[in-house]
């Protein structure tokens, strides 16, 4: 029998408080587990989520109501104080008494019995007293403590994108997701798809993107049969854009060195028409099989998998004429999808650097005279974008920048570089640098 869907919530959340998980990866864990119907895996997403995006802001209002430190609270009452103010706060379809409630019946299940006074209470002023923040707050903290950011990152984006676009990019992260599909060229038209797609009662509506569309459903993508038939795979718009600027054509050589779980080779692929051959790499197998299930589903049998490191020349690769180079990231540019990202320290992606220049020194080794080198991360961190890039370009007269997408709006001037912005694209975080060898 499947536990309650909040009790469930409050495992996942203190898991992740304990053991820094991410809670994607804990909600399909401790939904495999105890198999709750689709309701309530709507309701438990909806209520993690909720409280890891929103952790800092709840945080202030929860300290509000706390004589002493929040610190100074056990790790569950944390979490239980959390789920119950982020209902009470963010989620107008739950009554503030079952909220209230609830809550008091978590602490009592799980050894906090002691607590059940406090959360009471403090729930209970939360309720009364809702959210403000002092007028003469200063913008930092405002907008930190608004859009749950840690003060660094608001410090961050300021310096790097202006306050303003700070503010929208943060406020963006924080909006309903969206689903993103890519039509399967090789296999049908976006006219057929859309079609089909209606018929199983899916929401279909256009992007700014040629065979794109943002659909809405009220089950898992993967339950469709157009899904299931190969018809379509989810990928964002920055990572369609991204192939759009590598511009892969019919019977090419195309390496893909980092391609897990597969969405750019696979978009690649119908590029290509299915003709030629992509090389789709991964250092982990795997990560490799995934890439390979997807590439069957689609029926794109011109993408070839291996295991292959991507920092290390690989001689039985061939020359080629397209080379992709999505390099592991800080993930800043996808904290709408992964919360978890925004609270961590800017200091540690100090470690990423030396392996991001590494790939890309290696994957340029690919590119045959004439070709294209796509350099590409979901971040909006400069240090990780075009700072790799402008050293990358100074070491190797052999390539010449291009502008990237000269049609797409720009966030800020970086020459041919771009860097999409959630506010400003309608799509993740994600920057492109495109490279022509001579």
């Amino acid at each position: 029998m499947s536990k309650p869907a909040r009790q469930i919530a409050f495992e996942i959340l203190l898991k992740i408080e304990k053991d820094k998980a991410y809670s994607n990866l804990a909600i399909d864990s401790a939904v495999k587990a105890f198999c709750p119907d689709s309701t309530d895996c709507a309701f438990i997403s909806r209520l993690v989520y909720g409280v890891t995006e929103r952790k800092i802001t709840i945080d202030y209002i929860i300290s509000g109501c706390l004589s002493q430190p929040i610190s100074k609270l056990k790790k569950e009452v944390l979490v239980i104080l959390r789920l119950g103010t982020y209902q009470l706060v963010f989620s107008d379809k739950i009554p503030a008494s079952a909220a209230v409630n609830e809550s008091v019946k978590l602490a009592k299940n799980n050894k906090c019995g002691f607590a059940t006074g406090l959360v009471n209470a403090v729930l209970r002023k939360v309720a009364n007293d809702g959210f403000t923040i002092p007028e003469d707050t200063d913008n930092v903290k405002r907008m930190s403590v608004l859009y749950s950011a840690p003060e660094e990152l608001v410090k961050f984006l300021s310096y790097h994108y202006g306050e303003s676009n700070a503010e929208e990019f943060l406020k963006a992260a924080l909006q309903p997701k969206k689903i993103i599909i890519r039509v399967n060229t090789v296999k049908t038209t976006p006219e057929e798809l859309k079609s089909l797609l209606e018929k199983e009662g899916v929401g279909v509506s256009e992007t700014s993107v040629p065979n794109a569309f943002q659909i809405n459903v009220n089950k898992a993508v993967y339950e469709l049969e157009s899904y299931k038939k190969g018809l379509f795979h989810v990928e964002d718009i920055s990572s369609q854009l991204c192939i759009e600027a590598l511009a892969p054509f019919e019977n090419c050589t195309m390496i893909d060195v980092c391609a897990a779980p597969g969405g750019k080779s696979f978009t690649a692929a119908e590029y290509m028409n299915n003709k030629g051959v992509l090389y789709s790499c991964d250092i982990y197998e795997s990560r490799t099989d995934l890439i390979k299930e997807g590439a069957v589903r689609l029926g794109l049998d011109c993408i070839k998998t291996f295991v292959n490191d991507a920092s290390q020349f690989n001689e039985n690769f061939p020359e080629a004429d397209r080379v992709l180079c999505d390099v592991p990231c800080s993930g800043m540019g996808i904290i709408s999808k992964k919360p978890e990202i925004k609270y961590k320290k800017l200091d540690d992606i100090k470690e990423l650097l030396p392996i991001q220049r590494k790939i890309l020194e290696t994957a340029s080794k690919y590119v045959k005279k004439g070709g294209r080198l796509v350099y590409s991360t979901c971040s909006v961190n400069p240090n990780e974008n075009r700072k790799i890039c402008d050293a990358f370009l100074k070491e190797h007269p052999e390539f010449t920048s291009v502008k990237a997408l000269p049609h797409i709006e720009r966030t800020v001037d970086e020459g041919d570089y771009l860097t999409l912005m959630m506010h400003k694209n309608n799509c993740d975080g994600f920057f492109i640098a495109v490279f022509d060898r001579k």
